[in-house]
């Protein structure tokens, strides 16, 4: 067989693997592959940024509920920059929020303004605030519907972090479903306590613990963070796709977060409904319109229109999603620590 007769075998291969028996293998055969998740700590740099923009979105709603909010922060090494756009009628004390979840002596720089008019027009008439792509899913792996990697991975690292409740990391690799290797990484703490501590919560073949030796200097002391940068840990995994738009620091009518809930709510009715395996749901929005451009689920590879088979059932506007979730009730910087899905705080 020549370099190209391989070449095509190959593509012939993975052209297969979307047939309508192939494509349920992307999304519930994963028995035969070795795969990976992390989980953070509540004190990463990132997950810090994302509990700020929460508590500072959160604040803004407190005293008007209709707030626009739309905040990025990233901080480290003595500051933390706070950029965005709002429009609200409160008033809130940004550096006193700040200070609040990470402490004193972190200069506090804030850039803010109102949000465009030009955008604005589209969300005044119920549009949603931008355009994007948001998944939703669920699968039978898990009491709670989520990927058995990604949810092992979550509980150690909580387990460990209720012992030492510092900055910290922790990786999971599986094979047909069993533990391969444990990684795990957490400041303030010794090899052997922390080796210890891990092998009594989880069982592997292999363990890494503090790989680079023991460290004290973590968090916003030791690297920058950044809001929005632990999108596949705030979903669900690097084994399911995302959409690209980051949750923390965003009101409802940011779709990047309210149609990425709205959609893992539709997963899960679905899953319960179909006795499914895995369902996958795509929503895709257009900036200052209400309705999705696209709205599709593909249950257990099968692919169905939702706008077509559910009509009516779901209100998939910006306002819709607020009313069927109850997100005017939420308490967003819940949820920036720990994953946003297959939680108690879950809407």
């Amino acid at each position: 067989m020549t370099g190209k007769d391989i070449g095509r075998f190959f593509i012939t291969k993975i052209k297969n693997s979307f047939s309508s028996a192939g494509k349920s293998f992307l999304l519930i055969n994963f028995k035969t592959m070795i795969k990976t998740c992390e989980f953070v700590s509540p004190k990463h740099p990132d997950k810090l940024c994302d509990r700020i923009a929460d508590a500072i979105l959160d604040a803004y709603l407190r005293q008007d509920p209709e707030s626009r909010v739309a905040i990025e922060v990233m901080g480290g090494h003595g500051e933390i920059n706070v950029s965005g756009e709002v429009t609200s009628s409160g008033e809130i004390n940004i550096s006193q929020i700040i200070q609040e979840i990470i402490g004193a002596g972190y200069e506090s720089r804030v850039n803010i303004v109102k949000q465009s008019l030009e955008i604005a027009r589209g969300v005044d008439r119920g549009g949603a605030g931008d355009q994007g792509i948001m998944i939703g899913y669920a699968c039978s792996d898990t009491e709670n519907s989520m990927p058995l990697e990604y949810e092992l991975a979550r509980r150690l690292c909580q387990a460990v972090y209720k012992h030492f409740p510092f900055d910290g990391k922790v990786q999971i690799t599986l094979k047909d479903q069993q533990v391969e290797t444990v990684v795990v990484s957490f400041q303030n703490t010794q090899h052997k306590d922390l080796e210890k501590l891990v092998k009594e919560q989880i069982k592997a073949k292999r363990y890494l613990i503090n790989s680079a030796g023991d460290w004290q200097q973590g968090g916003l002391a030791a690297d920058s963070g950044l809001s929005g940068r632990k999108l596949v840990i705030d979903a669900y995994g690097p084994n399911v796709p995302i959409g690209g738009g980051s949750f923390s620091g965003k009101d409802y009518t940011k779709v990047d977060r309210s149609g990425a809930y709205m959609a893992r709510h539709i997963a899960l009715d679905l899953l319960k409904e179909r006795g499914a395996r895995a369902v996958l749901v795509k929503l895709a929005y257009a900036i200052g319109v209400s309705e999705p451009v696209m709205a599709v689920a593909s249950i257990d590879g099968k692919e169905e229109k939702l706008l077509t088979n559910y009509s009516g059932r779901y209100d998939l506007s910006p306002r819709g999603i607020r009313k069927t979730l109850g997100l005017d009730k939420l308490k967003f910087s819940d949820l920036a620590s720990w994953g946003h899905f297959g939680r108690r705080e879950e809407f």
